[in-house]
């Protein structure tokens, strides 16, 4: 039994050499991790399939008084049998394959034992597939609760071989026979197959902490570039902003050179070939055309499949990617190399991933130049609600002026005229100076006031030095429009209304509040007000959800905007905007 140990240390020796030179194949590694498809299963099975026909064929003979393992066993005596390595290679393919996989490793382990011959052929034909079916269904147990590691991996291994020392107790004939098999073989083949099967697990393991490794720098490297991206990206595909991007991923890559298109032509080109390889309309490359065509990523490893006209240019393998903004080809990004060597599926997959999240930055983009325009479109609408109404009110009570005060009349008209060119020029700017939003109530309260003189008075308390700061256009006139409206249509006295507009720490506040008597908002209605509209025959407050929308979309939910009223008492409406955010600094 001694004899055998060295012996059978050789025999793992063989297997583990396998093991690692399987290890190096690139295939193999992502096979470790990715064997979820039918073709990957299968792979796995004739991979450790091939272990186990190896174990079977460098097994030890045992004769019935002698040991021998110098020669390639192609047959076995009927009345000797073979010490081996044929579990581990069935075991590991189980527990990293699963049922499956083990079953078919075991098969054709067992099936290949058979036909070598022997009188323990059935029993350890038998126990291979046993082995193999129970190491998968142990496997995929494992899989759902934690990790498989090198000891369990053992433990089973272990396991596997006492039951193959059982089956051939079990069924061969005759038993003296076998129990004297059992004494000599027994013990050598658990320790050295346990041995053998942690030290293929801890290959195993290293493959995937390098590949875990490997991830987490890509992930790492990816998300440092697109971080330091983003700024340009913003701005959409333009020659400037992607003349960045490349420097940033020439910088960051293994890429020697680094090219970024639209879908009419090469917007910028860093790198080796600089002096050729130029920013210009139309293509150069079929490659790139193809790319915007299919959306595929296409990758060239020499210099005919990159079609470069120069003779000298030094780029000999190139992986064009795909940029997408929703769904739709826009352009591509390019990693050229001086070796097609240096294209590797490393670099291959930073590159996938990279121009995934450039695609989802444009489409970022994309989506905030869109709510700009929405929100244009809003104002818009909100003016067309608005002119109708106000315009055949002014208009009629200027008419009436004209007879009575024609010079309250002609400065009515200049009002008016004033209101609608403010009205023109907040409409094509997504912000304006606080002073011109100013105007634009005094103007709007000009002329309601000469409808209802002396029914409500309007201060205005604006702490110094703001009338530049930047503020969205119409959010102020329809604050104080709703307080004019809904705050005085019971009153007898005079109603008062104050615009207060101050800077708050990093905030400027703007305030409109009333002094309705008898008025108020309930607090139930408070609490949908901005947020949505209310059915009223007073108003459904569409204005305030527009304010609201506004800020939320130009300050990125920054902003605030509440609302505060007691009934009896009066209402204030307070906006508080990001002071840096309306061309002051921070405080």
């Amino acid at each position: 039994m001694i004899h055998l140990i060295p012996l059978m240390i050789e025999r793992v020796g063989i297997v583990l050499i396998a093991a690692f030179l399987f290890s190096q194949v690139k295939s193999f590694r992502k096979l470790i991790e990715q064997h979820q498809g039918g073709r990957d299963k299968v792979l796995l099975v004739l991979i450790f399939g091939l272990l186990g026909v190896v174990s079977n064929y460098t097994g030890i003979k045992i004769f019935p008084e002698t040991i021998t393992g110098n020669t390639w066993l192609m047959e076995v005596e009927p009345d000797s049998a073979i010490a081996n390595t044929r579990i581990m290679g069935i075991t590991i393919g189980g527990l990293l394959g699963g049922p499956v996989v083990g079953i078919g490793v075991g098969l054709i382990s067992g099936i290949h034992r058979y036909f070598l011959g022997g009188f323990t052929a059935t029993a350890c034909a038998v126990s291979a597939v046993l082995a193999g079916g129970a190491a998968g269904y142990l496997g995929l147990w494992r899989k759902k609760r934690k990790s498989i590691t090198a000891g369990y991996a053992v433990g089973v291994g272990v396991s596997m071989e006492a039951v193959q020392m059982l089956l051939i107790l079990a069924l061969t004939d005759p038993f003296s026979r076998a129990f004297r098999l059992v004494e000599v073989i027994a013990f050598p083949m658990i320790v050295v197959n346990g041995l053998g099967m942690l030290l293929f697990m801890l290959i195993i393991q290293n493959i995937v902490r390098e590949q875990e490794k490997t991830r987490a720098l890509q992930t790492t490297k990816a998300f440092t570039i697109a971080d330091r991206t983003l700024p340009y990206f913003r701005k959409g595909l333009n020659g400037e902003s992607c003349q960045e991007v490349a420097r940033i991923m020439l910088d960051l890559t293994e890429a020697d050179a680094i090219a970024i298109t639209d879908s009419e032509g090469v917007l910028a080109h860093v790198g080796s070939a600089e002096d050729h390889h130029k920013p210009t309309k139309g293509f150069a490359t079929e490659l790139t055309k193809k790319v915007l065509k299919q959306g595929e990523v296409l990758m060239a490893k020499s210099r005919e499949e990159i079609l470069c006209r120069n003779e000298d240019c030094p780029l000999l393998a190139a992986v064009v990617l795909p940029l997408k903004v929703h769904g739709e080809t826009v352009g591509t990004l390019k990693l050229y190399f001086h070796d097609p060597a240096s294209l590797t599926e490393v670099q291959q997959q930073l590159a996938e991933g990279l121009a995934k999240l450039f695609s989802t930055q444009l489409e970022h983009a994309d989506a905030e130049e869109q709510l700009k325009l929405l929100k244009d479109a809003e104002i818009k609408a909100l003016q067309a609600q608005i002119h109708p109404h106000f315009l055949f009110n002014s208009i009629n009570t200027i008419s009436v002026l004209c007879r009575t005060q024609p010079e309250k009349a002609r400065e009515l008209l200049q009002e008016l005229s004033h209101f609608f060119r403010s009205n023109l020029q907040g409409a094509r700017n997504l912000v304006i100076p606080l002073e011109k939003e100013i105007e634009h109530v005094k103007a709007y309260l000009s002329l309601e006031q000469a409808r209802f003189p002396d029914r409500y008075e309007v201060s205005w308390e604006v702490e110094r030095g703001l009338e530049a700061r930047l503020v969205p256009p119409f959010v102020l006139q329809p604050l104080v429009e709703n307080s004019i409206r809904h705050a005085f249509t019971r009153r007898r006295e005079k109603g008062e209304v104050l615009v207060r507009i101050t800077i708050e720490g990093s905030d400027l506040h703007i305030r409109v509040s009333d002094n309705g008597n008898g008025n108020g908002i309930p607090e139930e209605k408070r609490m949908i007000l901005g947020n949505e509209t209310v059915p009223s025959k007073h108003g459904t407050g569409t204005a305030l959800v527009n304010i609201k929308e506004r800020l939320d979309g130009i300050y990125s939910h920054r902003a605030r905007f509440t609302i505060t009223s007691k009934v009896g008492t009066g209402t204030e409406i307070s906006i508080r905007i990001p002071y840096e955010s309306t061309g002051g600094l921070q405080s």
